[in-house]
């Protein structure tokens, strides 16, 4: 996959490395602000038992 990415991105390898990690950094960002908190619900360790 990686290998896929770098040879369909156009530029010098700098330009290519830059463009990946813009690429990278914008997908933590959304996994962050919309996936995990949509799916946090969801997830069976929100039911503590510690003080009960």
């Amino acid at each position: 996959m990686y290998g896929w990415l770098w040879r369909r991105l156009p530029g010098p390898a700098g330009v290519r490395a830059l463009i990946l990690t813009v690429a990278a950094l914008a997908v933590l960002a959304a996994c962050f602000l919309w996936v995990f908190p949509a799916v946090a619900p969801f997830m069976p360790f929100n039911e503590t038992t510690v003080g009960e």
